[in-house]
């Protein structure tokens, strides 16, 4: 009993290495919230890090729910949220957050997102890759003319900010000159021939018509929310705030220091906050002009949307009349049919009688009183056709004309009204 008993735990120590050793050789796991990022600096220099939500949030300053627009897996529509430290930006296949030095964004391998990022190193980049004026434009040389000073340089939020509009309005144009390609030729195909493989074609294009018009909506109710609110175009001068903050700290805690009351600490946080939210707000004339320039031209990409959708309606619209009046024409031919059918069986009626095996002197005549009799007998009938049709349509334009008469009278008592 001894040895069985020696041998049992053994065993059960066996067992505890190897499960010892396997959960070792497990790889860890990642941390709660911990995503790639793909990070690009002022410089122009781009690089991966693996960042947790929370790092995220105590590096940007952004609170949760802001993070959850940036979220692959959940559906927000564009969104441009400027905040005390950075800017979210939800731009169709952009993901990104700006501080005044850098760019995060949700790293992917979508070929869009890829084409951003070079275009997005090439923007923020150029600035300082631009040759310096020699001393002949220089204008505090002594020696050189002077000149008048070039265009004002963005901040780098607002370089990025361009680069992300600049690559969605591409985006959705390069989408709408796609969609009128195939748009225009296969209505005026559906137009010239009315088949089910023209028609699901023109359901199919209704159907990404009407979705791209949603996203160009979106990004166009964005862009004219922040050029209508002055507040949150001054929450995007990071790079202004961020250039402030310091020395105004700095000024306050001196004059805490000065101060030998007891509550001179207390007093200069008050004072710091209260003076960095009711600080002076930036000129927003710089970003109001760039917003305007992207506005315009989504405005103008929703134009083209527009007027394709109206040649849609329109050819809807053909279409149906199209089909009324083939209806139409159906119910025309089955009200002869019908009437032809209605005289028919009234001649059908007249043989009828003339069949029965009864005595009278029709029967005795010669043959030709046969022909006279079924002459007579189809003569009448057409006679009866002919005046049934033309009594039908006696009525119907009587019927029409009331009716114009009666919608006249509507609309001029909606006109009065």
């Amino acid at each position: 009993m001894t040895m069985a008993y020696k041998f049992q735990n053994h065993g059960d120590e066996e067992q505890g290495r190897s499960a010892a050793a396997a959960h070792a050789q497990q790889p860890r796991r990642k941390g709660i919230g911990t995503r790639v990022w793909l990070v690009v600096s002022e410089s122009g220099n781009s690089h991966v890090e693996e960042v947790g939500k929370h790092s995220i949030m105590r590096r940007t300053g952004l609170p949760g729910r802001d993070l959850r627009v940036l979220d692959p897996m959940l559906s927000y529509p564009s969104t441009i949220l400027g905040r005390e430290r950075a800017i979210v930006i939800n731009l169709e296949h952009i993901k990104a957050i700006v501080t005044a030095t850098e760019v995060l964004m949700v790293n992917s391998t979508n070929p869009l997102v890829v084409q951003f990022v070079a275009d997005l190193r090439d923007r923020v980049s150029f600035p300082k890759d631009m040759p310096h004026q020699n001393a002949e434009n220089d204008p505090n040389s002594i020696t050189g003319p002077p000149v008048a000073a070039g265009p004002k340089l963005l901040p780098f939020e607002f370089r990025a900010l361009e680069a992300c509009l600049e690559s969605a309005c591409r985006c959705l144009e390069s989408e709408t000159q796609t969609l009128e390609q195939e748009a225009y030729p296969a209505l005026d195909e559906l137009t010239s021939k009315i088949s089910t493989l023209n028609l699901d074609r023109v359901r199919q294009i209704k159907s990404r018509l009407v979705a791209i018009s949603g996203r160009v909506q979106k990004v166009h109710d964005e862009l004219e929310h922040l050029l209508d609110d002055d507040n949150d175009m001054a929450e995007m001068y990071l790079t202004e705030k961020l250039a402030e903050q310091t020395p105004l700290k700095d000024e306050l805690y001196d004059e805490a220091l000065e101060d030998e009351d007891e509550g001179g600490v207390e007093e200069y946080k008050s004072r710091l906050s209260s003076d960095i939210f009711t600080g002076v707000k930036p000129n927003v004339e710089e970003l109001e002009m760039l917003l305007e320039a992207y506005f315009a031209q989504i405005d103008g990409i929703s134009q083209k949307l527009y007027n394709m959708s109206e040649y849609v309606n329109d050819t809807e619209d053909f279409i149906n009349i199209m089909l009324d009046e083939k209806q139409n024409q159906l119910l025309q031919m089955g009200v002869m049919l019908s009437t032809a059918n209605m005289i028919l069986n009234a001649g059908i009626v007249v043989v009828g009688l003339f069949g029965m095996n009864i005595g009278i002197s029709l029967f005795d005549g010669k043959p030709r009183q046969f022909w006279e009799t079924v002459c007579g007998t189809i003569g009448g009938c057409v006679t009866l056709y002919l005046i049934a049709v033309g009594w039908g349509k006696q009525t119907l334009d009587i019927l029409l004309l009331a009716w114009e008469m009666l919608s006249a009278e509507l609309q001029s008592y909606m006109l009065f009204l």
